[in-house]
């Protein structure tokens, strides 16, 4: 999608990958990745050209925060880390 965002598809049992989720992820190379958005495809097509636009913006938020302002948004609960 650009500005290091990754549309994924995640396969539902009995649906497989196209029936399935979508999921936003921003994701730099040996740097970090982040989950920023998920959909049914039955519940939404596509996002809008309007949603790729902020996502990618927040993708670049995401990718260049340091470990300060990183640790500083998981401790105010602004991101949650998924292990």
């Amino acid at each position: 999608m650009g500005g290091y965002l990754y549309k994924k598809r995640i396969a539902i049992p009995g649906k497989g990958k196209r029936g399935g989720l979508r999921t936003l992820l921003a994701f730099k190379k040996e740097n970090k990745a982040f989950f920023v958005y998920g959909f049914a495809k039955n519940k939404q097509a596509n996002i809008s050209q309007d949603e790729l636009v902020t996502y990618k913006e927040l993708a670049k938020v995401l990718l260049d925060l340091n470990d300060a302002k990183l640790t500083l948004a998981l401790s105010s609960k602004a991101i949650t880390e998924i292990t």
